[in-house]
């Protein structure tokens, strides 16, 4: 029984009626019959069976952070071909009507249970709709996908996928002409479209989608991302069963890298994830046999991707020589120095001056840095040059390292949909959940093969200086002050009891937390954000965009002074602190229902 169903749901005749009509409707037998067998067991009293129904049938998919994703089962509720027929009417219309009728549209998929004839099924819509479809060949990266709208020129790309979600979900990514997800208002006319179209049995269908294949354009521009001469590095690395290891593999090996071990056991694409009990890197015990592998080879680095390879952990040996993943704040920052120190007229000195590789003779993409100008208070504008950017969950690192370099600096709401649109002459975005652009003129979003290779990269440089990413991390310190993140959440599910607790943190904010006097910002109405700010203190609260929580993001700031070491004692310190405050006060404001 799906977690949001009702126990003591009733069998009503509008439940009833909804299911009888959208089984007469649907065009995928096997899913008539499913939601027939349901219906069947729910009229002969079954309760659970009701809850499910009414789970099943409570409202259409609803376009989220990332497009559709759900659980793949019978019912408006779900992933299934009903649902992709008239969400992809609904996306055909709003082309038409955007001025895209009879465009080129591009299809790829994943390799999870039904992506395959969900793909089919949006690819017969678009084609009966008037529109040149071309379908990627094969289950492939999310990466190339967004990578061949551009490519083709394509006025869309719709990707089947659920990227790291349990094994039983199933998902509908929609990219724009630019290359980059959509983002509001085009969502909800989406969704008003979809809303207007008929029953999934009535949607117009047909063959005629023309097979394209991309993979080698996409290779010839991520091989040459290296900046770098060095190519001495042990990789071991892990696709999580996913679609990202041929590519990888092709990827790394092209730019040079040839030491390459894959976990095996988590190779093949398997759409059931049988070693990992959550197929996400951020996960406990996703990464434990990539870290193995890791010990067993001696690797350099560790590399894990998600199942639709768009996100990127890295892994690393510690001094005490015990393997760890490195938090998505420390990829992120790490790879952001890099991209910014290999990039002529840059300053500040990165992994390329320190180790005599990347960036040495003044190479790279783009140009100087615009000039910065300080206003009165304290803000910072320029007249162009490079910018980075990462939203504002993240650790504020990614800022100093930019000023250092003399490069714009954005911070976004969360989600690559915005990342993507941070401003001109992007050359890097990060978010915290292990989402990496670092080369936005290949791929508008993020990318998990492309990053693996620009970490490669700056890793081989490193070693090639005697240095580790653990050596690049204490100079970010050092320069910088050191920034440490984490994460505390509240599972609520009932949507209306998040929403009351939201409300209630904006009415009586915190005065202090950790011991430090804090200032509140309510981000609405751009975003249902509460922003909680003091001396070396950072936090924000939001309801998640995909998961039934309420999320709190914590930073703390130490100055390093003299003993890098003790600062970073007193920064965890800290962060004990304000973690223990977070946790007491959403447990305190928490409705009686939340565990």
């Amino acid at each position: 029984m799906p977690e949001s169903a009702d126990p003591t749901a009733r069998l009503t005749p509008d439940l009833r009626d909804a299911a009888y009509r959208w089984i007469a409707d649907d065009p995928d037998r096997s899913a008539q019959q499913e939601l027939q067998t349901v219906l069947a067991r729910a009229v002969a009293g079954d309760t659970e069976a009701t809850a499910d129904l009414a789970d099943r049938m409570a409202g259409p998919l609803a376009f989220g952070t990332a497009g559709l994703r759900g659980p793949v089962r019978a019912g408006p509720n779900g992933m299934n071909t009903a649902v992709v027929v008239r969400t992809t009417a609904g996306v055909a219309r709003w082309l038409a009507d955007s001025g895209h009728g009879g465009a080129t549209v591009v299809l790829g998929r994943d390799a999870r249970h039904g992506s395959e004839r969900f793909a089919t099924a949006a690819a017969e819509v678009l084609t009966a709709a008037g529109f040149a479809v071309s379908v990627l060949p094969a289950p492939l990266p999310t990466p190339l996908l967004a990578f061949a709208v551009r490519h083709l020129g394509a006025a869309a790309g719709i990707q089947i996928t659920a990227s790291h979600n349990p094994p039983a979900d199933n998902g509908y990514k929609l990219y724009d002409h630019t290359g980059a997800q959509i983002v509001p208002p085009a969502d909800r006319r989406i969704e008003a479209a979809v809303e207007a179209a008929p029953p999934a049995r009535q949607v117009p269908r047909a063959d005629g989608a023309a097979t394209v294949d991309v993979l080698e354009a996409y290779l010839a521009a991520t091989t040459a991302l290296p900046r770098g001469g060095a190519r001495d590095v042990r990789i071991a690395a892990t696709a999580l069963h996913g679609v990202g290891a041929d590519v990888l593999e092709a990827a790394l090996r092209g730019a040079g890298f040839t030491d390459v071990h894959l976990v095996g056991t988590q190779r093949a694409p398997d759409p059931d994830f049988p070693t990992v009990a959550f197929p996400n890197p951020e996960e406990p015990g996703a990464t434990d046999r990539l870290l193995a592998l890791a010990e067993e080879v001696r690797a350099d680095v560790a590399i894990a991707l998600d199942p639709d390879a768009d996100r990127c952990a890295l892994g690393v040996p510690g001094r005490d020589g015990a393997w760890r993943m490195l938090r998505g704040d420390d990829t992120g920052v790490v790879l952001g120095e890099h991209v910014l120190s290999g990039r002529r007229g840059a300053g500040g000195s990165g992994a390329g001056g320190a180790a005599g590789g990347a960036g040495a003779d003044g190479a790279g993409a783009g140009g100087a840095a615009g000039e910065l100008v300080v206003e009165e208070d304290g803000t910072v504008t320029d007249t162009g040059g490079p910018l980075v950017a990462t939203t504002i969950v993240s650790s504020s690192l990614l800022g100093e390292i930019a000023r250092a370099h003399g490069a714009r600096y954005a911070e976004t709401l969360t989600g690559f949909k915005w990342l993507a649109r941070a401003g001109d002459d992007l050359v890097f975005a990060y978010e915290e959940a292990l989402g990496l652009c670092v080369a936005p003129d290949v791929v508008r979003d993020k990318d998990g093969i492309s990053a693996a290779v620009v970490a490669c990269d700056l890793v081989a440089t490193l070693k090639a200086g005697g240095r580790t990413l653990l050596d690049m991390l204490d100079d970010l310190a050092a320069r910088h002050g050191v920034h440490v993140t984490d994460q505390v959440s509240l599972r609520i599910a009932d949507l209306t009891a998040r929403a009351e607790l939201m409300t209630g943190l904006r009415a009586g904010p915190p005065a202090d937390l950790a011991g430090v006097t804090v200032t509140a910002e309510d981000l609405l109405p751009d975003a249902d954000v509460l922003r909680l700010r003091g001396q070396g203190v950072r936090v924000l609260l939001r309801p998640s965009g995909t998961e039934p929580k309420l999320k709190a993001y914590l930073e703390v700031i130490e100055p390093p002074g003299d003993d890098l070491a003790a600062a970073r004692a007193r920064a965890t310190e800290r962060l004990d602190a304000l973690r223990s405050d977070l946790e007491r006060l959403l447990a305190e404001s928490a409705p009686a229902e939340a565990p």
